[in-house]
């Protein structure tokens, strides 16, 4: 998605995120549509607007995109044999760019450079700026995604040697990409110098696995895994593996949201446990309440919370409840037309459960705060199953900031955080009281803040706001 695109979505009240991708390459031929099908469906959280695979069989280049989720789209492969040695696959969450086949991923092509399929996962936050100047030179576009540039970008490069054309087309961009790429008979992987998203690479035998993250990898039962570093590009041939780094290297710019939100419990990402860091970030937040809260019961709001909750209920000694269910067969709310239909939504997702907070003084633990009406919904249902005190707290500080590095965040004005304090949130919520965990804490929790991009909650984006995007609009 091109930055010139990230206008508000009025009907989404959370974060979306921009994608996950996968790539196999087998020194023989073994059936990869079916494997990329698990790994895709292991992904499934970082996009469910469409998915796609693209494969080598037989030296055809097949390929399948459609917009839905992975198993009605590519469940048939589970039943049909396609005996390949190399693959890409990729799920998508489309935000403003929209939700077209057109934008759907991999991206197969054939230019000067011979076949390329593209799988990318992040935001190229200078892509306003290129694909203007692209157009002006003549360059057709099939979709509004800004994955496209980079294919148009190796298209373009004067070098003809792999490695010269992937390092100068990839030098010039600004802003996150996660890439898996089919070049020939090869596979790329391929990471922005700044790290902002996660990208692994998983080994079985003389099977090589690449994937957004490793619980892409544990169904496959890699023998030893590891992590793209920021700025490196990674070439699987019938030579073997070989690296080399995007010059220059940037300061480490990995994205916090993905140990507070978006990557699954069990995953790794930047070389740590998710579970580990969400249980550090809970503890933090009781830490903070230490001593200025009284509480009888904490709650988390699944499934986001959970983690977190452990970590509270762990460092403050309150007992640990699940005081709402959640259904998983209810739909995605923020793809129906009305208010009133959303809310409904959200209602038959979540229920309180009044045999756990009836007559309790309730911490409930969330992720993070965006719009806040999913939030005002549910203390309504435990206000309504008794709950004699609501206290929300956050495992991420205020949301204030849009993101030009793959989250795709609501407009300013829609932020909830930008309108109000955290005592006026409470107000407007009907809880008690809401705390968020201050960003300093935050990245002092998480290896003392090294390294990571904090934009959305402190408005320091790593690179300058090109002319196009929200803000300069």
């Amino acid at each position: 998605m091109e930055p010139s695109a990230l206008v508000e979505c009025e009907s989404r009240p959370s974060l979306g995120h921009f994608c996950g991708v996968a790539g196999i390459r087998s020194p023989e031929p073994i059936d990869i549509p079916k494997i990329l099908f698990y790994m895709l469906f292991s992904l499934q959280h970082r996009g469910q607007e469409s998915c796609g695979i693209a494969w080598d069989e037989g030296g055809e280049w097949r390929s399948k995109r459609e917009l839905g989720m992975v198993a009605p789209v590519l469940g048939k492969y589970l039943h049909e044999a396609h005996p390949s040695r190399l693959g890409i696959g990729h799920v998508r969450y489309s935000t403003a760019g929209g939700s077209s086949v057109q934008n759907a991923q991999p991206i197969v092509v054939d230019c000067n450079k011979g076949r390329i399929a593209l799988a990318h996962n992040g935001n190229i936050s200078n892509g306003g700026e290129l694909r203007a100047a692209l157009t002006a030179e003549g360059s057709i576009f099939q979709g509004t995604a800004d994955s496209e540039l980079i294919l148009h970008a190796f298209s373009r490069s004067r070098k003809s040697d792999r490695e010269g054309f992937l390092r100068e087309a990839l030098e010039p961009l600004e802003g996150a990409y996660s890439l898996a790429v089919m070049h020939e008979d090869a596979l790329i992987a391929a990471r922005d110098p700044s790290g902002f998203r996660p990208l692994y690479i998983g080994y079985s035998g003389r099977t090589t696995y690449v994937a957004s993250e490793t619980c892409a990898l544990h169904a496959l039962a890699p023998t030893d895994y590891r992590e793209v570093e920021p700025g490196e590009v990674v070439v699987f041939d019938d030579e073997g593996e070989r690296s080399f780094f995007i010059e220059p290297r940037r300061p480490s710019r990995r994205c916090v949201f993905e140990l507070i939100y978006f990557a699954r419990p069990d995953s790794e990402v930047f070389g740590r446990s998710v579970h580990a860091a969400r249980v550090l970030l809970g503890e933090a937040l009781a830490e903070q309440d230490a001593g200025s809260l009284d509480a009888d019961l904490v709650i988390p709001v699944p499934d986001s919370g959970n983690i977190s909750a452990i970590g509270y209920a762990r460092k403050s000694g309150l007992p640990f409840d699940f005081g709402l269910a959640r259904s998983h067969y209810a739909g995605r709310s923020f793809i129906l037309p009305t208010k009133d239909q959303r809310e409904l939504m959200a209602r038959l997702k979540l229920h309180a459960v009044p045999e756990v907070v009836a007559g309790k003084r309730v911490v409930m633990i969330d992720d993070s705060l965006v719009r806040g009406t999913t939030s005002r919904i549910i203390v309504g249902l435990l206000r309504e199953a008794g709950a004699k005190e609501v206290h929300l707290r956050l495992a991420a500080p205020e949301l204030k900031w849009p993101c030009y590095y793959g989250i795709d965040i609501p407009d300013r004005d829609a932020l909830i955080s930008n309108r109000l304090d955290p005592e006026g949130i409470a107000r407007e919520i009907g809880a008690e009281s809401v705390r968020f965990l201050p960003v300093e804490r935050l990245l002092g929790t998480l290896d003392e803040g090294k390294g990571f991009c904090s934009a959305c909650f402190d408005g320091h984006h790593p690179f300058p706001l090109k002319a196009g995007t929200k803000e300069n609009a």
